[in-house]
């Protein structure tokens, strides 16, 4: 349904946002610095999942309702910074239990895989960058001609999700990478930890204080 020219033009400007770091990379690096390697990986996948969630959502007229309306914007975006804020403090607490011995045993054993993947949807659904991307941008390479635009939609909003899976899934491994090197010392892996919940915490005021495109 979508003609191959829209598809790589879409694909280019997904490009160009995604690589620049926003809320949900930087929800994944928090993560992956407060808790390891598989809870970054499995909040990128909530991440997409979430983000999939906006698509769906414009593609069925929500979208423009969350993008015309400031009062709903604004309850989207505050809720979603409220959350971010909470993970935050919750790790910045718990960084004087996290010890080098640890780091031998599944990470989804200290949480569980199920509520890291809701906790990465839930922020990937509140992001206020993928709002203003999905609602203002995608429309713009749909063919009205052809029909079937909810369709059309969903269809195109599979290329920034595979192009996040990939960018998120590196920063993750990145980070988390970093954060095996901490954990050698018990000290040093706690004050990461500290660090990754600091960053939540950053990033919840910083979405808060966020405004509409208008």
């Amino acid at each position: 349904m979508v003609s191959t020219e829209s598809l790589l033009a879409f694909a280019a400007m997904s490009l160009l946002v995604i690589v620049i770091p926003g809320p949900s990379v930087l929800f994944v690096i928090g993560r992956a610095l407060a808790h390891g390697r598989r809870t970054a990986l499995a909040t990128v996948l909530g991440n997409l999942v979430g983000s999939y969630v906006l698509v769906i959502a414009v593609a069925w007229g929500l979208g423009a309702l969350v993008e015309t309306s400031a009062a709903v914007f604004t309850g989207v975006k505050l809720a979603g910074a409220a959350y971010l804020i909470y993970l935050g403090v919750q790790a910045f607490r718990h960084r004087k239990e996290m010890r080098a011995a640890d780091m031998a045993a599944p990470s989804g054993e200290r949480r569980g895989d199920l509520r890291t993947v809701l906790d990465g949807a839930l922020v990937g659904a509140t992001n206020p960058k993928g709002i203003v991307f999905f609602a203002a941008v995608l429309p713009q390479f749909v063919n009205h001609s052809a029909g079937q635009v909810p369709l059309q939609m969903m269809e195109l909003g599979l290329i920034p999700v595979a192009i996040g899976l990939i960018t998120d899934t590196l920063w993750g491994l990145g980070a988390s990478a970093a954060r095996s090197w901490f954990a050698r010392s018990d000290r040093r892996l706690s004050k990461v930890g500290g660090a990754g919940g600091l960053a939540m915490i950053g990033l919840g005021v910083t979405v808060a204080a966020t405004g509409r495109a208008d």
